[in-house]
């Protein structure tokens, strides 16, 4: 594809990538290189030097959150990617997830953002039944920001209780002490199935020797209150002593070398063909400007094995794309915005990326044949929201939309949401937004996720404050309003770019667009783990 637009396009989107591809080697970093270098100091490996050990050489993996906690508490001289790295991969060939504090960055203290960031990976871990592995080197609470982090339901005590829960589903917890474990923290790694701590580096008490002091007047150096000799052989407390970082790594593996077989769900898996057409033409296809139309059809066919599909109501409802594909190799169900102006059967325009009534009646019942067949659903969103209006409102749109919704909350098989574009209002609701338990949610780098787009707030909330200064009797001349609406549209347009979301974890990922197969396949193999015992049921419905 030579044409200038594609070329356009294509330039356009491969600089947004390399765009986030530069701010993820300065987080891969974590605390800095001065960090770095006191850590080798101590003879410790780096957290992702650990992760790369102790997994499987050249499985696949995907990290979940990298870009967790970006831009926020500068305050207090950030937290890259929340302090804590998370990775769904394997070991001795049985996928896990691995989650690793990272000690350069404030000591592997926990943040607001560190405490979502794990019980996302613990909810994953749940979800697919997956075994998990602890990889703990915490100073413990950030005290400036307790409150954030301590009572709530999704703060630090959280973590505890899903620990018990998972213990109690049988699903593996193993942890290795590799350096401090204080305070509240302690609790995560003696509530896993086995724990191991390492000699001279590794440490776990309620309170450290100066608190002791403090509290009881008792002096006592940290290895002795709780250094790997007490735990192992006077507290019984942990369960393995290693001698350093690999030989704790060697004993995880060891660990899940021996793991028994589970049940599996079995989705339907057949030999992956790659898409006929080339994954790359993905930057070309999708245009630079948000608001233009493109067909989806073309990212389809570059996503799907051998690029065939077999379409579920092809001529109704052509606002959302429906079909059954494979993406390599697993039988999927897409559900995906069309962002081509297209015509309905009476010849009437309608506007892509638009969720009108006919097409969310047929995305339901896809979405419930779907379920009825155990085929897992893969959401392409770009989209914009509901058809709004007279027309719409008079033919039922709040009563499909509402059908759709029903059907994605209530679906028993995986879920899988790309945010290709656009993410707006209901639409992201509608096409399985992460309040709607994805098991996984990745943006691309061309993701914009807010109420509505950034022009039309502008104009709405110019609107509101034109009316508060009339109230005050005052006017705004023209000058004034477009410095308002320029400062607006600013601030908003921060507000839904995808760093903002994946900072938050509103999504688990900024990927690479030909990564997505990939993403897709590995969710759907963790998913593979834990079988449906949930009926797809709807409930009571208008219809």
């Amino acid at each position: 594809m030579n044409n200038s637009s594609f070329k356009t396009n294509e330039n356009h989107n491969k600089s947004l990538w390399e765009e986030i591809e530069n701010k993820w080697e300065t987080l891969k970093q974590g605390g800095g290189a001065k960090k770095i270098e006191k850590l080798k100091s101590q003879n410790k490996l780096t957290v992702r030097e650990r992760i790369d050990y102790l997994l499987d050489k050249d499985s696949p993996q995907i990290e979940i959150g990298a870009f967790a906690a970006y831009d926020m508490y500068n305050e207090h001289g950030g937290c890259p990617s929340a302090g804590v790295v998370v990775i769904i991969g394997y070991i001795e060939k049985r996928q896990c997830i691995v989650v690793a504090n990272d000690p350069t960055v404030k000591a592997g203290a926990w943040f607001p953002m560190t405490c979502k960031k794990n019980i996302r990976a613990q909810e994953i871990a749940m979800k697919n039944r997956l075994p998990i592995i602890y990889l703990v080197d915490s100073a413990g609470v950030f005290l400036p920001l307790q409150d954030e982090v301590f009572p709530d339901k999704d703060h630090f005590g959280r973590i505890f209780r899903n620990n018990a829960m998972m213990s109690g589903e049988g699903i593996v917890q193993i942890a290795a002490i590799m350096g401090s474990c204080v305070a509240g923290g302690a609790y995560l790694p003696i509530m896993c199935d086995e724990s191991i701590i390492i000699d001279k580096k590794g440490s776990v008490f309620l309170a450290g020797s100066y608190l002791v002091k403090a509290a009881i007047g008792e002096e006592i150096d940290n290895e002795t209150l709780g250094g790997a000799t007490t735990h192992c052989a006077i507290s019984g407390v942990t369960d393995y002593k290693a001698k350093d970082d690999k030989d704790a790594l060697d004993r995880i593996k060891k660990t899940m070398a021996k793991l028994g077989s589970f049940p599996k769900e079995n989705f339907n898996r057949v030999t992956a063909k790659k898409p006929a057409q080339n994954i790359e033409n993905l930057f070309g296809i999708l245009p630079k400007e948000r608001h233009t139309a493109y067909d989806s059809y073309e990212l389809i066919k570059c996503l799907v094995d051998n690029s065939e599909w077999e379409e579920y109501k092809e001529d109704y409802g052509k606002t959302i794309i429906t079909a059954y594909a494979r993406i390599e190799g697993w039988a999927v169900g897409i559900v995906a915005n069309q962002r081509k102006i297209v015509k309905n059967h009476k010849g009437e325009v309608q506007f892509g990326g638009v969720i009108y009534g006919e097409a969310a009646d047929k995305a339901t019942r896809f979405i419930a044949n779907c379920n009825q067949r155990k085929i897992p659903l893969v959401f392409l969103q770009d989209v914009t929201g509901f058809m709004v209006g007279k027309k719409a409102e008079h033919s039922g749109i709040i009563k499909d939309g509402a059908k759709m919704v029903n059907a994605v909350s209530n679906s028993v098989v995986p879920k899988f949401t790309i945010v290709v574009g656009n993410s707006y209002g209901a639409g992201n609701y509608a096409m399985c937004g992460k309040a709607y338990d994805p098991n996984l949610i990745a943006a691309w780098p061309s993701a914009a996720l807010a109420v509505m787009g950034g022009a039309q707030a502008a104009k709405v909330l110019l609107q509101i404050q034109k009316l508060e200064a009339k109230k005050k009797g005052t006017e705004m001349d023209e000058n004034a309003e477009q410095k308002l609406q320029t400062e607006i549209l600013k601030k908003y347009t921060a507000q839904t770019h995808p760093l903002y979301a994946a900072s938050r974890l509103w999504v688990d990922a900024i990927i690479n667009p030909v990564d997505t197969r990939k993403w897709i396949s590995e969710g759907i193999h963790a998913a593979n783990n834990a079988p449906i015992t949930k009926k797809f049921n709807m409930g009571v419905l208008q219809v």
